[in-house]
């Protein structure tokens, strides 16, 4: 039996609240400011500036990359015991999960993944991933590119304030459909 989910907010939906909104504002804010005391430790490796692309993390966590046929296809062995802390999904995207047992948190909550398993990533989507087996997880991206480093700009937002999944125009087009008043 296959397993799937489409987890993570997308940003351009208007089924949201201004409290859904605030709600995933504090889950940002909360992932980064623990993300940022889990890379203080002594042993932690990785820079939440430049997801994927530390030595050291590529080290412990191999990547392959594959293009063909317009798609970039991603995938990373994470072994056993970590605590992994993703980059911001610029673009939606499906993911696999084709080995292992993880437990993922998300603006949406805290899921129990067990490979086989599909979903699908919303922009904006910022990751806590316990490993609890070894896992091989692996996202596909369409694009044009043909390099990791032509293609990473495309998929990983620097910070929350890229316009791709920044909340400001889910916000705006919210207070535009809830606005009641008529200037007529």
């Amino acid at each position: 039996m296959e397993n799937t989910v489409n987890e993570g907010s997308k940003l351009t939906a208007l089924n949201y609240t201004l409290e859904d909104l605030d709600r995933i504002d504090d889950f940002r804010e909360s992932i980064l400011d623990f993300e940022k005391q889990l890379v203080s430790f002594e042993g932690s490796y990785g820079d939440p500036a430049t997801p994927g692309q530390s030595e050291d993390a590529n080290k412990i966590n191999p990547l392959n990359h594959t293009f063909a046929g317009g798609c970039y296809v991603r995938e990373i062995s994470m072994p056993k015991g970590q605590l992994i802390s993703t980059g911001i999904h610029k673009k939606e995207h499906p993911f696999f999960v084709l080995k292992g047992d993880v437990s993922v948190l998300t603006d949406t909550g805290l899921v129990r993944i067990t490979a086989p398993y599909s979903g699908v990533t919303q922009p904006g989507t910022k990751r806590l991933i316990y490993i609890h087996e070894d896992t091989i997880w692996t996202t596909v991206h369409a694009t044009d590119k043909e390099t990791v480093e032509d293609v990473i700009p495309d998929i990983i937002a620097k910070d929350f304030s890229d316009p791709e999944v920044s909340l400001v125009k889910a916000r705006e087009m919210l207070k535009i459909k809830t606005d009641k008043s008529c200037p007529l």
